[in-house]
């Protein structure tokens, strides 16, 4: 193939397409990247920014699309040829280097191990050359401004720090694309500045930048060119300036929730909970709160729908209420007027607290256990006989709520691993109405399952609401909140910064309410 030249073109991306179980990652997406220039990818959380980012950077292949990289420079303009990344390390040999949000380091290594893993300067005579790795390393930190020795164990570093190597291990590698995924996002004000100054000289050095980011004000520090993404598709290109911040959010929000679902308009009756500066301290790094003197209140009937992005501090709200936290948190939570306190989640299922977790498959079900099985362990007494679980009391307790469910199984005896998302999902809130709740918690209850499945959730969100219990729903799709919940509170950072009524709540308010800058305006 005869490669194609261009000016400043590093990376030319043209209808990517990117399909997992039940869901549309990525439908047509094209995206430029240019030498000397950073292009800001926006969107809400799931709008197919860190998909498209692990395929550029090869972690997995798009489904259709052609990928163009620069291999060489040509007179006047750069070569691009098209590749097709079978790994990682296909993508780092053509120079293309990602930071990723989620941390990639060996606790147990050292800082310059980290940094230099699979590519360490070696001796003569084959072996590792420890003077060398230690002094590429101390320049390295040197720029990163990190005071940091190279032989320090990773796992000592606090998470900003850490960050920090991850940076370093992608400069390391003198890339000329750079993707840093909301690398900010663990970093004091200080460690901020150094990594906008790294940008600067970067750019000055003809390197191409991809930045994720929702912190608007950010932009206007690095920024030259715009992305904007929602539900997988390419929605608007500017350069930076040209758009105003409203204009970005309406790009972002874009959707009407009536497109999702159509709820039955009821009633609320009384008070079931109320929670007052729910506070949960950090692990010493980052934020001092990730749950930063919250309060809420939720009703009989009633959806309290919970929105925030990435690090609102959404599951760790759930979490503190369901009594994961106990002897960390603090703050005060009544439940019809009596004030609890909960030493772990087994009092807060006792006192009526049903929780299904954000993580299906590592906190939701146990897979090598059967249907049955998972559907029950949340309380096992109705199954009891002297002292032992009878298994016809077991199936005669959990049938009907398998049944209410729908839950699409050849048997109740079948391992949960064998059916698919959407039926797990149905297990799991089966498995917790099992325990007569009032109060439902669900964190991100669609993820990962197909649209049918999803409708069916919903509708028994809505039946649930009718027969009086009180939910709170955490989704990080706006369009899902907007059409399931009553009332809706936004998360940003910990701290609640807006609440709206149904009749209130719009995708470009809500949103607006989550972004990091608008926060801040309303704390000052």
């Amino acid at each position: 193939m005869t490669p194609a030249a261009t000016n400043d073109v590093l990376i030319d991306a043209t209808g990517i397409e990117k399909s997992f179980p039940g869901v549309r990652a990525l439908a047509g997406v094209s995206l430029q990247v240019r030498a000397g220039r950073l292009v800001a990818l926006l969107g809400e959380n799931g709008a197919g920014k860190s998909t498209l980012m692990n395929i550029l950077s090869g972690v997995f292949p798009p489904d259709a699309g052609t990928i163009r990289v620069v291999e060489r420079v040509v007179p006047n303009a750069l070569s691009l040829t098209e590749v097709r990344f079978a790994s990682p390390r296909d993508a780092q040999a053509l120079g293309i280097g990602i930071v990723h949000q989620e941390l990639n380091l060996i606790p147990g290594l050292t800082v310059a191990e980290n940094i230099w893993l699979g590519r360490e300067p070696r001796t003569a005579a084959g072996l590792i050359d420890y003077a060398r790795l230690h002094a590429d390393t101390a320049a390295i930190l040197t720029r990163l401004d990190l005071p940091v020795d190279p032989e320090t164990l990773v796992g000592e570093l606090r998470v900003g720090q850490q960050q920090l190597i991850e940076i370093g291990k992608a400069l390391s590698a003198d890339a000329r694309v750079l993707i840093l995924d909301e690398p900010t996002s663990s970093l004091s004000s200080h460690e901020v500045a150094v990594l906008f100054n790294v940008i600067a000289d970067l750019k000055r050095a003809g390197v191409g930048l991809v930045y994720i980011t929702h912190k608007f004000e950010e932009l206007a520090r690095i920024c030259d060119d715009l992305v904007i993404m929602r539900d997988g598709r390419l929605v608007g290109t500017a350069t930076y300036g040209e758009l105003t911040r409203d204009a970005l959010v309406r790009l972002m929000a874009g959707r009407e929730p009536k497109e999702i679902f159509q709820k039955t308009t009821t009633t609320p009756g009384a008070e079931l909970l109320r929670a007052e500066k729910i506070v949960l301290p950090g692990d010493g790094v980052g934020r001092r709160f990730l749950v930063d003197h919250v309060s809420l209140t939720l009703r009989r009937g009633e959806v309290l729908g919970i929105f925030g992005l990435i690090g609102a501090g959404r599951t760790e709200l759930l979490e503190t209420l369901f009594g994961q936290h106990a002897g960390r948190a603090a703050g005060t939570v009544t439940i019809e007027g009596r004030v609890v306190r909960f030493r772990g989640p087994a009092d807060a299922i006792a006192a009526g607290l049903a929780f299904a977790p954000e993580d299906r498959k590592r906190d939701g079900v146990v897979l090598p256990m059967s249907v049955l099985a998972n559907a029950s362990l949340a309380d096992l007494r109705p199954a009891l006989r002297g002292g032992f679980v009878s298994p016809a009391r077991e199936h005669a307790h959990i049938a009907t709520y398998l049944e209410r469910f729908r839950v699409k199984t050849p048997s109740v005896d079948e391992l949960i691993i064998n059916l698919s998302g959407g039926n797990q999902q149905k297990v799991i809130l089966a498995k917790w109405l099992a325990t007569g709740p009032k109060i439902l918690l669900l964190d991100e209850p669609t993820r990962g399952i197909d649209v049918n499945a999803k409708r069916e959730i919903y509708t028994f969100i809505d039946e649930l609401t009718q027969a009086g219990l009180g939910l709170i729903v955490v989704s990080s799709e706006l369009p899902e909140i907007l059409a399931l919940a009553d009332r809706v509170l936004v998360l940003c950072e910990g701290r609640a910064t807006a609440e709206f009524t149904r009749a209130d709540a719009t995708a470009e308010r809500v949103l607006s309410a989550a972004l990091p800058d608008r926060a801040m305006a309303l704390a000052s």
